[in-house]
């Protein structure tokens, strides 16, 4: 839901937080950022590294927004005003002492390496000062920040649960072109019942054995041939009878 000012409504944008934390931080003339409006994503582009027509598009892309970070003066304040805070007399003096002249930034960090508790406390310190600072760049620009969608590693059982998931919509449609197959043959196996029981009695009998009486009229033809080969034999056997005159 979107928050509202005396201006209007804010526009909500799922804001890559670390990314723009980054943004606001790096102050290097060569280094400009870019906020994504539509995706929350934050792109950096480098002077003499990225394409030289690149940083002319983006800005004016409307759909980017140009990242202000924060002045190198009010990053320094803000290492004063830590120093202030901490309570060993030894670190704080090295602190004080670090921030003196030309590669303060460097020099401060460098101090509270060996102090691994302070240390995190600057992070923490430094972090506050960046998000009050981002908040209220947002909201110049008429921008919310909502949560952004986290991503976590699957378990290996939410990964087998899937897996049998996709095996068996895999196999799905094969077991449908079966059962639409064997609906197929049973519904033509029906129809062909219905035909049947459409036709007249006299047209449902059986055809002749057309084959089989083939078969039979062969089988006589044959033994037919051999009675008269013996019959023809026979005769040829007899002898032959004297014809008789009207004499006798």
């Amino acid at each position: 839901m979107s928050s509202e000012t005396s201006s209007g409504p804010l526009r909500d944008v799922a804001v890559a937080w670390e990314a723009l934390e980054d943004a606001f931080e790096n102050n290097a003339p060569e280094v400009h950022s870019f906020l994504n409006l539509a995706t929350g994503d934050v792109i950096r582009i480098v002077d003499g590294v990225a394409d030289p027509g690149m940083h002319a598009r983006v800005a004016a892309d409307a759909g980017y927004l140009h990242v202000d970070p924060v002045s190198s003066r009010e990053q320094y304040r803000w290492m004063e005003r830590f120093i202030a805070t901490v309570e060993e007399p030894e670190l704080r003096q090295r602190l004080v002492g670090s921030i003196d002249g030309k590669g303060a930034f460097r020099r401060f960090k460098d101090v509270l390496m060996t102090f691994p508790v302070d240390r995190e406390r600057w992070f923490a310190f430094r972090s506050e000062r960046l998000r009050t600072a981002m908040e209220a760049w947002l909201t110049a620009h008429g921008l919310h920040a909502v949560p952004r969608a986290e991503w976590t590693v699957p378990t290996a059982e939410n990964v087998k649960v899937v897996t049998e998931q996709q095996v068996a919509t895999a196999a799905e449609p094969v077991r449908v072109v079966r059962r639409s197959r064997t609906a197929a043959a049973d519904a033509a196996r029906a129809r062909a019942h219905e035909i049947v029981d459409l036709l007249p009695v006299r047209e449902r009998r059986p055809l002749p054995r057309a084959r089989a009486r083939s078969g039979e009229r062969r089988d006589s033809g044959a033994g037919g041939e051999d009675a008269g080969t013996d019959d023809d034999r026979g005769d040829s056997e007899q002898p032959e009878q004297p014809e008789q005159t009207e004499q006798e």
